[in-house]
């Protein structure tokens, strides 16, 4: 739902470009449609990386269901700790469990094996 806030931007970018006459006297410059790209521009590259993101946290979500993707769950739990307070409070534990031996085991990640006692 955060990645919806710049909607407004959105509205007002293509407001810009296509009725300039309803929000400015001076038809001659081109300086209003410019803003505009600039925040129609703006405004759907945030919407479009937030939805991205949800949908890959989402995917995370179900991969950890399933106990499939070790690595992808890992790293996606990393990325999520760059959205603070709840996302990194969220990555910081989801962490903390997937380091465990038994979490590992059971997504079929292979420990791997200490060589001290082994001679060479």
């Amino acid at each position: 739902m955060f990645a919806l806030f710049p909607v407004f931007h959105l509205i007002l970018g293509l407001f810009m470009i296509f009725a300039p006459d309803k929000m400015f006297h001076d038809k001659q410059d081109s300086a209003p449609a410019l803003i505009g790209w600039f925040f129609v521009i703006f405004a759907a590259t945030f919407i479009i990386v937030g939805w991205v993101i949800a949908a890959l946290i989402l995917t995370t979500g179900r991969f950890l269901a399933r106990r499939k993707h070790y690595t992808f769950c890992l790293v996606m739990a990393a990325v999520e700790c760059l959205f603070m307070p709840f996302g990194t409070i969220l990555g910081v534990f989801t962490i903390i469990v997937l380091m465990r031996e038994p979490v590992k085991q059971l997504f079929g990640v292979n420990p791997p094996v200490a060589t001290a006692g082994m001679k060479q």
